[in-house]
Parts: structure tokens; sequence; C-alpha cells
């Protein structure tokens, strides 16, 4: 299999997985007796993961390449995602989720690297449409979590026996990907290394840029099937269709997104997109039923879909220690905003109403549409000599 058609099996994959535990979250609260503010501090330890996971995610990458850290990357998510539908108190959710949170940034991290690597090599744009795999997994890991909650397998047992099955998948495209090195390492210098370096401003833009969009994924993940029940009373079985249209919007925009670029340029399609994103949150919150609401979502779908392929492009290209560094710098925001985004949202809508809460998405893409002049193309990245750890 050629190497572009397997780094796209693996984002499919790994989001499989994680889109298998997404419906299960409603039972999981149930089961724990919480409520929207305590659910939100359950959820906080996928993001607090993600953040321990930062410091030592960049190095590992750098010293032992892309392709060593997805091979080991997937044993552990794929264990630790299999944690939180055994929780029976809080805390036990919590550090469940926190590994999971861990995991799955140094995950992804190797993913993107990866991905870039091969496009770099390669005679065509392939970033976009890796992460539209990623979204199509996501939505068939829903409809397995959707299944098994059909056939009345609790939320423990379906997330560790799916995972046994997908192990082996992800093993074989994970050890089929070439290895192509330790990433952009550093030149040797005889500078004295300093005790820690700040991101160069250019990718701290292109870090604030991509938190509007993964905001919103993240955000129409966890709280849109909610959303519709206790907006509108919705029945059950409509209750998911919100998230089904963003979902297909999400991973339709990701699939033209490289051909797009090519022809419109990164920057005009991300402020477009940015644009679109910030007109569907306020149909949503302004959504006086129902069906207006799901047209709100299909277009918050479409808005969030490149935003991050595009910022994984530009963070490797942009100054910084390594293009590996850059990107886990990347990787980090932009996790932090898809995990700690719905826990944010649920104490707004603990304190008010959930429309406030969603109501964050709004100045969030606003904010993404003014940036994305960050996104024009830098060419080959600018590294520095010195082998500073980067926070």
């Amino acid at each position: 299999m050629p190497q572009q058609r397997l780094i796209m099996l693996v984002f499919f994959v790994q989001a499989l997985t994680f889109g298998s535990w997404l419906p299960r979250i409603p039972e999981v609260q149930q089961a724990l007796g919480a409520d929207h503010a305590t659910l939100a501090l359950g959820l906080i330890g996928l993001p607090i993961g993600t953040l321990l996971s930062l410091p030592v995610s960049g190095r590992l990458a750098t010293r032992f390449g892309a392709r060593a850290i997805i091979i080991v990357g997937f044993v552990l998510f794929l264990a630790a995602v299999s944690l939180p539908g055994w929780a029976t108190s809080l805390p036990m959710f919590f550090f469940a989720l926190m590994l999971t949170g861990a995991f799955m940034s140094l995950l992804e991290l190797g993913l993107n690297i990866q991905a870039d690597e091969i496009e770099r090599r390669g005679d065509k744009l392939i970033m976009s449409t890796c992460h539209g795999f990623w979204s199509l997994g996501l939505m068939a890991g829903t409809l397995v979590g959707a299944g098994f909650i059909y056939l009345g397998v609790t939320p423990g047992p379906s997330q560790s026996i799916f995972a046994l099955l997908v192990l082996p998948l992800a093993m074989f495209a994970g050890f089929s990907l070439q290895k192509t090195g330790a990433p952009a390492a550093d030149e040797p210098s005889a500078e004295k290394p300093k005790a820690f370096q700040l991101p160069h401003p250019a990718l701290l833009g292109i870090c604030v840029f991509v938190v509007g969009t993964t905001l919103t994924e993240g955000a129409a993940a966890d709280w849109s099937a909610i959303f519709i029940r206790d907006m509108f009373d919705a029945p059950a079985a409509l209750t998911g269709f919100g998230y089904t249209l963003f979902a297909l919007t999400l991973t339709t925009g990701r699939f033209l997104g490289d051909g797009l670029k090519k022809r419109y340029g990164a920057v005009n399609l991300g402020r477009l997109c940015g644009l679109i994103g910030a007109a569907g949150a306020l149909v949503v919150v302004f959504s006086p039923s129902a069906p207006i609401a799901f047209a709100g979502f299909a277009m918050l779908g479409l808005g969030a879909s490149v935003g991050f392929p595009l910022a994984v492009t530009a963070a490797a290209q942009a100054p910084g220690v390594s293009s590996a560094r850059n990107v886990a710098v990347l990787t980090f925001v932009a996790l932090t905003g898809f995990l700690a985004g719905p826990p944010v949202i649920g104490f707004i809508a603990h304190a008010l109403d959930l429309r406030f809460g969603l109501a964050v998405l709004i100045p969030a893409l606003l904010a993404s549409a003014a940036l994305a002049g960050l996104l024009r193309s830098r060419g080959k990245p600018v590294l520095h000599p010195v082998d500073a750890p980067v926070i």
C-alpha cells in the first residue's frame, strides 16, 4: 500500500476508536449521577493529560521519529481509551480520561508529523485528506458506539472489546509506514542551551488560529446532542442528528480541502471557513427550532473542516527549534481546545444556559478568520540551532 494511503488509514483507525467512546458519555454521566458541572470536571482530565504529555512528546518525536511514536502511541492509546467506561466514581473517570488525553496527544503528534513528511516528499497535498479520513473514522466510531448501545453492551466492556479488535489493524498500518528518521533535527551548536524558549510569534498566532476550529469540534462532539435534547425537547432518535450533520460537512470539507487550498490558497480558504463557522454558531445559538439548529451545526462543520490541517502545514514551516517541536506545540494547543472547550462550555451551561455556553464559539471562530493570514506558505522551516525545550 502506498505511504499516502497508509497514513490515511492510520488517521482513520485512531479516530475510529476515539469516536466509539463519544456516544457512551451520556451513559457514564448517568451512571455517575453527574450534572453538567460535575461531568465537566471529569472531562477536564483529557486536557490535563494533554498538558502533562507536552514536555516530552516533542522531544520523543524528534529523537525517535514519527513512525515509532505512532506504533507505541497506538498501544498506549488503545489501552487508555478503554478505561473511562469502567469508571465508578468521578476521580476514576478523571484519571482515566487524563491517561487517554496524554496518549492521544502523543499519537496525534506522530500522525501529523508523519503526514507532513509524506506530503513534503510527495508530489501532492494530502494533509487535509488525512484529516478527512480522521473525521470519517470519528463518524464510523460513533456508529460503532451506537451499535454497542443497541446490543446492550455497557461502556467498559464494549470499549475494551473494540480496542482489542482494532489493535491488529493499527499495528499493521504502523509497522508498514516507512521510517523517516528524526524529523528536522537540530544542528550541533557550541552555544549553551537555554532553559526554555517560547515559540516564535508566528507559531503562537497559528496556535490561536487553530483554537477556534478545534474548540468547535469538541463542542459539537460533546454538547450537540444535549443541546438538541434540552433546548427543543427532541426525541432521543433525533438528538444525535445535529452531530451527524456536523460530522458530515466536516468530513466533506476536509476531503475537498487539498484541492481548494491548491486553487485558492491557504489564507483565503482559512478565512472563508472561519467566517462560515462563526455564522453557523450564530444560527445554532439563536435557533428557534431543531431544524434550524441542525442547519447551524452543518455550517459549523464546514467552517471547522480545514482549520487544523492548514495549521499543521503552516506550523511545520514556521520558525522554531524543529518542525517536530512546532507541530508538538500546535497539537497541544489544538487538543487543548478540543478537550478543554467542552468542560468550559459545561460550566457556563450550568451557571447560565447551554446557548450561552455554545456562544463562546462565535468570537473564537472570528479570531480564526482574522488570523488566517498566518497560514501563508513559508517554504522550508526555519530552525534555531539551540536545542532548547519549547513550552
